[in-house]
């Protein structure tokens, strides 16, 4: 794995409408899984040779400095760009050793991930959640392992990270599933839909936030369209008759898919609206007391 030079790693969220964070930490760059749909190709993001990983080098010095730094305390979000479990953290633990720094220096986390790998960290998760917020969101677009590893290829199947959802939760951490992108005229079924929400309901999850639909621009647009047309021939004709070069493809029965998961969120006593998760996973850790300065009106 190649390291490269990173200034800084620990950066303040424009806001925290993303699952409450308060700031984003993305250790490495780039990611092997392989998944038809990341936006993360896209050139905005100025990432060559996206499937290749890399390191940010002296990760956990920077980190450790940067929070040491940080005035206010606050949930860490991590996974929006690269997966923080990706097959080399298994060797380098460079995820690991910044959950180590974040129990150290008193913040919280918010993982994002595909991979099971994550419920090695319980024992850090644990000790982080003794203080601050912890929310696990483990990514499922399809639960049948088979459609999933066409547009997933190279990350655990669906089966794998509702085991890995069922243990975090065993374990007393708060966690749930990020049913995105549902790729039109591909897994937007009620079939799936349906079969998502009962098996994260039966592996423990808390919540499910959904997007029924995919972002598509610049170049990942035709790294999309080229892999649909070697896994799904014919499909791409349907994306272009549909959506042109529109930014956002939802999926043409999204109205019906949202009022299905709805329902069986409700059965089955799942949160799906952001401030409800938001809320539900620091509501432990709210302020209930005040300093002189707060009394004072201080900033």
């Amino acid at each position: 794995m190649e390291l490269i030079e990173a200034k800084s790693i620990v950066s303040k969220t424009k806001n925290g409408s993303w699952f409450g964070s308060d700031y984003n930490m993305n250790i490495y760059r780039g990611c092997c899984h392989g998944c038809i749909y990341c936006d993360s190709r896209s050139e905005c993001y100025g990432i060559e040779n996206f499937n290749v990983v890399r390191a940010k080098a002296n990760a956990s010095a920077i980190i450790d400095y940067e929070l040491s730094r940080k005035q206010k305390k606050g949930v860490v979000a991590t996974g929006a760009m690269s997966d923080p479990y990706n097959p080399f953290e298994e060797n380098y633990q460079l995820t690991r050793k910044a959950l180590t720094l974040l129990d150290r220096h008193g913040f919280g986390i918010a993982i994002d991930t595909k991979s099971s790998l994550i419920t090695r960290d319980i024992d850090l998760l644990l000790r982080i959640k003794s203080h601050s917020p912890v929310i696990a969101k483990i990514t499922v677009t399809s639960a049948d392992d088979d459609t999933a590893k066409l547009i997933e290829p190279h990350v655990c199947g669906p089966s794998e990270r509702f085991e890995a959802l069922r243990t975090l939760s065993d374990n007393g951490l708060f966690c749930g599933v990020l049913l995105m992108p549902i790729l039109p005229f591909i897994n937007d079924t009620p079939e799936n839909i349906r079969s998502v929400v009962e098996k994260a309901a039966e592996s423990g999850a808390k919540f499910i936030y959904p997007a029924f639909g995919v972002t598509l621009r610049q170049n990942q647009r035709l790294y999309f369209y080229d892999r649909l047309n070697d896994k799904f021939p014919g499909i791409s004709r349907k994306y272009t008759e549909a959506f042109g070069n529109e930014y956002s493809c939802s999926s043409p029965d999204a109205d019906a898919l949202w009022e299905l998961f709805i329902r069986l969120c409700g059965k089955y006593g799942l949160l799906y609206m952001m401030e409800d998760i938001i809320q539900a996973y620091k509501k432990e850790y709210e302020q209930t007391s005040y300093s002189f300065f707060d009394l004072l009106g201080e900033p």
